[in-house]
């Protein structure tokens, strides 16, 4: 189901589902209020990007539908793009797409999840304060059809959710080999957002594992085994 503006695609796909309908993904054209994790905005220039909102059946791990849609959007882009923990999409040091998933309680059960995704496809100037934004026009110089990449990646969504992908995300995940700087951030409702390297505080260390609860296992330069929550750690960019 396609409509030219909405405030979110996600907001839009519950509200018609508690009307009674049951569509199986929305995409727009522009969205009033799109956000990202933890209350982040989401730039788009209308008719630019692909928008959209996919339903998702009810799993008991909620992290692994992260891990389902990343892996799902990841194949849908290519080589050469990778997983940035928990479920950012990135060629290089540079953000193409965005998950959010919301979940549908009822009482004590689990009804449906979405999975809310920003993909940047023909925009090609950016008027935010996102650091690091890049899309598919500005990486090969082509423009594509929305219409065509929201069945796709439909198609790679209901893919991914019939096989087993943790083995997958973990091998494509973001500064997967080596030492990267990262730096701990107090718990708090604000977004998480990359840090300067100018910050203090940073330390280096490897990726180890990504547990089925989400955290990330991180190894140190003293071989210090550290274990964080997406909201506890930073990437130093």
């Amino acid at each position: 189901m396609k409509v030219e503006r909405t405030e979110s695609t996600n907001t839009l796909l519950k509200d018609l589902i508690a009307s009674g309908q049951q569509p199986a993904f929305i995409y727009a054209d522009y969205q009033t209020a799109g956000r990202g994790q933890t209350g982040n905005g989401w730039e788009s220039e209308e008719g630019k990007n692909l928008l959209c909102s996919i339903v998702l059946p009810p799993r008991q791990n909620l992290f692994e539908l992260n891990v389902v849609v990343a892996v799902a959007v990841r194949r849908l882009l290519g080589e050469g793009f990778t997983i940035k923990w928990p479920n950012d999409i990135y060629w290089g040091d540079k953000k193409i797409a965005g998950i959010l998933i919301e979940n549908a309680i009822i009482g004590n059960e689990l009804r449906y999840s979405i999975a809310g995704i920003g993909l940047n496809v023909n925009q090609t100037e950016w008027r935010s304060d996102a650091p690091n934004p890049v899309s598919l026009k500005q990486l090969t110089g082509k423009t594509y059809s929305i219409d065509e990449m929201m069945q796709g990646l439909y198609a790679e969504v209901q893919k991914a959710l019939q096989e087993e992908v943790w083995e997958e995300y973990k091998t494509h995940l973001y500064r997967r080999e080596g030492f990267w700087p990262f730096v701990e951030r107090a718990v708090s409702v604000a977004p998480t957002m990359n840090a300067g390297k100018g910050i203090e505080g940073v330390f280096m260390a490897q990726i180890q594992d990504v547990l089925p609860t989400g955290e990330i296992v991180l190894r140190d330069e003293n071989n210090k085994e550290r274990i964080y929550h997406f909201k506890q750690i930073r990437y130093v960019l």
